[in-house]
């Protein structure tokens, strides 16, 4: 007997479905707050997880039904994220770079889809209006839902980053009321939503029930441009339902769509002036915040008010440690903060729209923002684009519902200056349509799309990660390309993939932007790191919850650490990209250079400090112009003080700091410093005056003594030393380890290849004369024939100990090294002082934020906490460090670092938490280090930062104190 199932129209068929959905409201501007009354859905939801779209009949969204025994999910919020105790209770989260964690079939997805049922109950409050309509709002679905209140059903939609509203006025009860919302994990939405982030399903955005009065607005698109030469702005808001706007401040009462003409202070993300208003139609009064400001491309570069931008951005994940993309107002909040005391001004809403909240923030504090269609399908590009969705008829409503519902849900935001089609979603007659709609729905700004090469669609040329080189090529108008791109503002969309240690390479870029007009800034990869909070490993990431596929700790590449702790990345970028320029001339003057776009310098006051080997001996106030955006002015500095030590290391730092407090820092707050140096140091000595003593075990040397048979050193006084010896390993970083497509020139690989993870060391010669010990070694990996003949030579006063160490390659090296210098264990170390670069990490190319001075800090808090450990905390140009009852000082200056764990332990480790603390302190005293670059995703470091294999010398000078 044989038999066959025919195809039948299951309930969930709607999942599979490429329209958008159905039932739900025309999408209309988003606005925080009116006089109508709304109440707040958010709370504790009823749960019910299946394994499959269909495997739960729909009779719970029936009135009465019993969820008693159902679990409990707080909304917003993802469900893989929650449930009682260890991660696994609802599902786990998936992290994915490119491919789709499931069969490429579209739009068909599997049988296994997690499907969350949901149900909330609720009653009106009891001065909810009678009479007039309402709507439920979702914010934010991940990534189809189903929708019933009070047992009817309302529709179905996609869309998981943007709003969806269903009138529900009709049924509604004063008590009683249950939402209920069915939502599946996979949909034909999520061939659209293959962005480079965790999958994370859920109601994860506000629920909200909205009263809608009689004759209250629709719709309403506010239109406030500036005339950069009258100084005049023109406000007309046109609206579905008529009504009046006032503003009170510049005297406007007009009716809605007739346009009217004020003096007005424009907004841009300098100064974000907003001028508060009503629009009032007789059933509603919404607050208005209005910025004036046109956006327009004119001589081939994108002007706000008449002037070029130069954008200072960075690219923005919504996330949180614990919540996932459920992120509250003072989270969305901390993000704009901490981006303007970095001296941000600019936003890349990777890859979706925000919440709303985040642009309203982005209005108020001064962030440019390119607002960007919830739209990637990036894991086609694995089958040739074949099949891609943006290049097929059948998706177009969608991907135009997409659009519409980001540009008609965020059209009144001064802030949002560009939209942005979507990313990596290869090319198409879809992504034409949604070029063609937005300009016809909103001429007031420039469309952006990477992936268009050709610029047929869009009014940017945008690229990701080229190389400094490509770069500048572009700014010099050597690109080439179609006639029309080489007429075109250049954008880097993403650039210095912030992973691990680094960006390198940050300076350099700026450079070009700078020099530039056309290079029109860039976009940093990316905002924070997307690790999950976990019990056991601290922060998870791809891999770590037994995913079939993932892309490994590829989500943590951020500027700021999961719990919002600037990275030394951040601290980079924000030196790099800071406003003002102080810049030394060696005369007694300094140049100050204002490098805004808009603003003067009359927010800012300067100091000045000068030192002598790090301590302050004089300072003051400089005063300084308030110059406008992109002039310059020579200030003479004070005459120096007299009494500076003799042979001391001498300057001056100059500071930029508000004079005043703003909405986004205190009054002092440092916006920008630069050193000028002035005298030196010395370099330090020791006279030869003792020599070597041979004894039977132990060789002595001034306060030192060694090894007879080894030539290893011991002690120096009191100190116990072990193991110090030539080092050129570090625990490769991510940059190190580079991407997969760029086989040839990941250097972490290399080094492997060639055994610098395991180096040998052959003694080859203890020698004794009169003033010096001599140790000879070669320094070499095993089956290989290169190596580094190494010679340490100790010499000393009587009270200090002179090492100087020479090294000499041997053999064809191909590959320049992770580092040079010495490394040796302390048994007693905690605190460190130094003079030197500081107070964080810095490395050949991210030294720009390295400020000289004199420092303090433990040995654990040298450490830079990164997801995945690997190398951190090199402090830069150390003159001297004290730790653990030794100076040391450098000739040359030297990069310094300490730790409680080997590099090897450090190398094996792939969370902070496999990392124990040992009694051994083990010291980097390093010559040279290689690199950083952002070869993670982007380029490595320019060849000006290897660490080429060559003869080198360097010393040091111990002493115990």
């Amino acid at each position: 007997m044989s038999f066959r199932t025919t195809g039948t129209t299951s309930a969930a068929d709607y999942v599979e479905d490429v329209s958008p959905g159905r039932g739900a409201l025309a999408p209309r501007a988003w606005y925080a707050s009116s006089d109508a009354k709304s109440l707040s859905l958010n709370g504790r939801w009823r749960f019910r997880l299946s394994p499959t779209a269909d495997a739960e009949d729909e009779t719970f969204a029936d009135t009465g039904h019993d969820a008693g025994g159902w679990a409990e999910v707080a909304v917003p919020g993802h469900w893989v994220l929650q449930g009682d105790g260890a991660f696994g209770a609802f599902g786990a989260p998936i992290y994915t770079n490119v491919l789709y964690p499931f069969p490429v079939d579209p739009p068909r997805v599997p049988t296994e889809n997690p499907t969350g049922d949901h149900l909330r109950a609720f009653d009106l409050p009891a001065d909810w209006p009678a009479g007039g309509g309402a709507v439920v709002r979702f914010d934010g679905v991940e990534s189809c839902a189903r929708v019933w209140l009070n047992g009817t059903e309302l529709g179905e939609f996609k869309g998981s980053r943007l709003p969806h509203e269903f009138a529900v006025g009709h049924l509604l009860r004063p008590t009683g009321n249950v939402l209920a919302v069915r939502v599946h994990q996979w949909s034909s939405g999520s061939y659209l939503e293959d962005q480079d982030q965790w999958w994370l399903p859920g109601i994860f955005r506000d629920v909200t029930l909205l009263h809608r009065p009689a004759d209250s607005a629709l719709d309403f698109f506010v239109h406030s441009s500036y005339d950069h030469v009258t100084g005049e702005g023109t406000l007309r808001v046109d609206s579905d339902v008529d009504g009046r706007v006032t503003v009170p401040a510049l005297d406007i009462d007009v009716a809605t769509g007739e346009p009217v003409t004020a003096t007005v202070r424009p907004w841009t993300a300098e100064t974000p002036v907003l001028y508060d208003g009503v629009l009032d139609t007789g059933g509603e009064r919404i607050p208005l915040r209005l910025g004036f400001r046109t956006v327009e491309l004119t001589g081939g570069l994108i002007k706000v008010n008449g002037r070029p931008v130069l954008f200072k951005g960075v690219n923005r994940h919504e996330w949180h440690p614990e919540r996932g993309r459920a992120l509250d107002l003072e989270t969305m909040r901390e993000d704009v903060l901490l981006m303007k005391r970095h001296n941000v001004n600019a936003v890349r809403t990777s890859h979706y729209p925000p919440h709303p909240a985040f642009l309203d923030l982005c209005d108020e504090y001064g962030l440019w923002v390119i607002d960007e269609c919830d739209l990637e399908t990036h894991g086609f590009e694995q089958q040739a684009w074949r099949d891609n969705p943006v290049d097929d008829d059948r998706w177009t409503p969608a991907l135009l519902d997409r659009a519409a519902r980001m540009v008609e849900r965020d059209k009144n935001h001064p802030s949002v200056v560009i939209w942005s089609l979507g990313n990596e979603a290869g090319t198409g007659r879809g992504l034409t349509a949604m070029a063609e709609w937005i300009r016809g729905r909103d001429s007031s700004r420039l469309v952006h799309y990477e992936g268009d090469g050709n610029c047929r669609d869009t009014d940017v040329y945008s690229r990701m990660y080229a190389d400094h080189a490509e770069v500048e090529r572009i700014g010099r108008g050597l690109d080439g390309g179609t006639h029309r791109r080489r007429r075109l503002p250049f954008i880097l969309c993403e650039y210095a993939h912030a992973m691990g240690n680094g960006p390198g390479g940050l300076a350099d870029y700026q450079r070009i932007f700078e020099h530039y007009p056309r290079v029109q800034g860039g976009f940093v990869w990316e905002w924070i790191d997307h690790g999950i909070a976990h019990p056991t490993l601290g922060y998870a990431y791809g891999g770590d919850f037994d995913e079939e596929l993932h892309d490994g700790n590829f989500v943590c590449d951020g500027l700021l650490l999961p719990d919002r702790t600037p990275s030394p990345g951040l601290a980079e970028f924000r030196k790099v990209i800071e406003p003002v320029s102080v810049a030394g001339s060696g005369d007694g003057t300094v140049r100050i250079t204002n490098k805004q776009d808009f603003a003067d310098l009359a927010a800012l006051a300067f100091t000045w400090v000068f030192q002598a080997d790090g301590e302050t001996l004089a300072s003051g106030v400089l005063p300084v112009p308030a110059l406008a955006a992109g002039e310059s002015a020579v200030v003479r500095l004070p005459e120096p003080p007299t009494e500076a030590p003799a042979g001391a290391e001498t300057g001056w730092t100059v500071r930029a700091v508000l004079a005043e407090s703003t909405p986004w820092a205190p009054r002092g707050h440092e916006v920008a410093w630069g050193q000028i140096p002035l005298a030196a140091r010395a370099s330090p000595s020791v006279d030869r005056t003792d020599g070597p003593v041979v004894g039977e075990r132990l060789i002595t040397l001034g306060p030192a003594s060694f090894d007879a048979r080894t030539g290893a050193l011991r002690s120096i006084g009191a100190v116990e030393v072990t193991g110090l010896r030539l080092d050129v390993w570090r625990a490769t970083t991510d940059n190190d380890d580079g991407a997969a497509w760029q086989a040839d020139t990941r250097y972490g690989e290399r080094w492997r290849t060639l055994g610098l993870h395991r180096m040998r060391h052959r003694l080859d010669a203890v020698e004794a004369d009169d003033d010096t010990l001599t140790v000879r070694t070669r320094v070499a990996p095993a089956a290989a024939e290169v190596g580094l003949s190494t010679v340490y030579r100790w010499t000393s006063d009587g009270n200090r100990l002179r090492l100087t160490v020479s090294v000499t390659p041997d053999g064809d090296w191909t590959v320049p090294l992770p580092r040079l210098g010495i490394r040796f264990g302390l048994s007693a170390a905690d605190t460190v002082t130094w003079f030197g670069g500081g107070p964080g990490e810095a490395y050949p190319d991210s030294r720009a934020a390295s400020e000289v001075g004199r420092w303090q800090s433990t040995v654990d808090a040298l450490q830079t906490p990164y997801v995945r450990p690997q190398e951190n905390g090199a402090r830069a140009d150390v003159r001297w460090a004290r730790l653990g009852g030794l100076r040391i000082d450098g000739q040359p200056e030297f990069w310094f670092s300490a730790r409680r764990w080997t590099s090897e332990q450090l190398d094996a480790a792939r969370h902070r938490t496999d990392l124990t603390p040992g009694a051994t302190v083990w010291v980097n005293l390093d010559h040279g280090q290689h690199g950083i670059g952002s070869q993670s995703c982007g380029p490595g470091p320019l060849p000006r930062y290897w660490l080429n294999v060559a003869p080198a010398e360097f010393s040091f000078v111990f002493s115990a104190e």
